[in-house]
């Protein structure tokens, strides 16, 4: 009879598995612009979020999207309030059905999140440990020149910029490559191989002891 503990833990395995899928598919359905109504709100209000936080504090930010909330609803509730009013109708809070849902959050839901977060999580720290205590020099030094070459980046663009850059190549790179698949592909595929033929050259300089075996 196999291990109840076991069976939990292939469970919940399966669930932060299934879990991470459907989030994946959901991100990759609005980048992709599938339903271009989602897509373009997504895409706008992110872009305004990043816009104001590059402008305004975050504080600042927080009120007016909260501020504009209760505009809404506010404005809302006395305008139907007005309605019922007038026509003496006894339809009662507009905002009825949204006040009588569960909003609150399962500890099931919860430690499921937790748990996709945990493996995150761990996976970054041992690709940290990995690069920073050299357990293969190659990917080490590949670290190190992108980080050299960030220090540039971040010399000429602030965190904020560099997010709504990424904002914006987030949303329209994925339609673009979409279209012109073929073509890019046979590009990237030129590039990875004159990158690996570069990086092979350099290993073979390396010192014996230091070398990439196939084994590893």
């Amino acid at each position: 009879m196999a291990d109840p503990m076991t069976q939990s833990g292939q469970i919940s395995s399966s669930l932060n598995a299934s879990s991470t899928k459907e989030s994946t598919y959901s991100v990759m359905e609005l980048v992709y612009w599938r339903d271009p109504k989602k897509s373009a709100v997504a895409f706008g209000m992110s872009l305004l979020v990043l816009l104001s936080l590059a402008t305004f504090s975050v504080i600042s930010v927080l009120s007016y999207l909260l501020l504009a909330l209760l505009c809404v609803t506010i404005t809302f509730r006395v305008y139907k309030s007005v309605i019922q009013a007038v026509q003496k109708s006894g339809e009662g809070h507009p905002f009825k059905g949204l006040m009588e849902q569960d909003l609150t959050v399962q500890p099931e839901t919860f430690r499921k999140y937790v748990d996709v977060f945990l493996t995150y999580v761990n996976r970054a720290v041992k690709q940290v440990r990995h690069f920073l205590l050299v357990e293969d020099l190659v990917d080490s030094l590949k670290l190190a020149g992108f980080m050299w070459l960030m220090t540039y980046v971040g010399a000429v663009f602030n965190g904020i910029t560099i997010l709504i850059l990424a904002d914006i190549i987030l949303f329209s790179t994925p339609p673009v490559y979409d279209k012109n698949k073929t073509q890019i592909d046979k590009y990237i595929e030129l590039i990875r191989t004159r990158v690996e033929v570069t990086l092979a050259k350099l290993q073979d300089k390396l010192p014996g002891a230091l070398k990439r075996t196939k084994a590893e």
